[in-house]
């Protein structure tokens, strides 16, 4: 079925509200997510918090690498792109790895998940005792409300495109490793590519 432009971005924010129905305003924008304090997480947003518009989610015209359907990362804008037809991508604001974190290469999106559980790396727990072994899914968890799970050759890199509530982190260094969007565009990229969708991250 074809798609004009405004009907792609009200599929993807139809699907955002249906997924966030019932969860506090907090799971959705980030706005009053001081309550997210899991571990790993920062401890509030700066007072009178705005999201800058140029990290909220737009079509933009593009060129770059990857064909229509690839997610490309770049690190040095803190943008996210999946590829779209006729020279255009559907652009997202991120976070990104802080410096002695960040990653950058191509990789395969091998699986998906709602609300995902975290699972902090046995690197992680050495530098934090103070990590669980797993934490459950839900508004405190640093993985938000859906991960993109990044492979390569089959064998699981570690890092995720993942959501957060702490959207005032957007265009920031703050995580380890990891590409973060808010949890309604995390939600709109989860349910538009499907598994083995190609990343690529500059």
């Amino acid at each position: 079925m074809s798609m004009d432009r405004r009907n792609f971005l009200s599929l993807g924010l139809s699907a955002a509200a249906c997924s966030l129905a019932g969860m506090p305003a907090a799971a959705m924008t980030g706005v009053g997510a001081s309550a997210q304090q899991g571990p790993g997480t920062l401890a509030g947003p700066p007072q009178d918090f705005v999201i800058d518009p140029i990290y909220m989610r737009q079509i933009v015209p593009y060129e770059g690498p990857g064909r229509p359907g690839t997610i490309v990362v770049r690190t040095k804008t803190r943008f996210v792109y999946l590829v779209l037809q006729n020279g255009e991508a559907l652009r997202y604001g991120c976070g990104i790895g802080r410096d002695g974190f960040s990653w950058s290469g191509e990789a395969t999106v091998a699986r998906k998940a709602v609300w995902p559980a975290w699972y902090p790396p046995p690197e992680m727990r050495k530098r934090q005792p103070e990590l669980p072994v797993m934490m459950a899914g839900g508004i405190k968890n640093p993985l938000g409300a859906r991960a993109l799970y990044l492979y390569q050759n089959g064998v699981d890199t570690l890092y995720r495109i993942h959501g957060t509530t702490e959207a005032w982190t957007m265009g920031q260094a703050v995580s380890s490793g990891c590409v973060r969007l808010m949890n309604d565009d995390i939600i709109d990229l989860h349910q538009r590519v499907p598994t083995g969708t190609r990343v690529i991250v500059i």
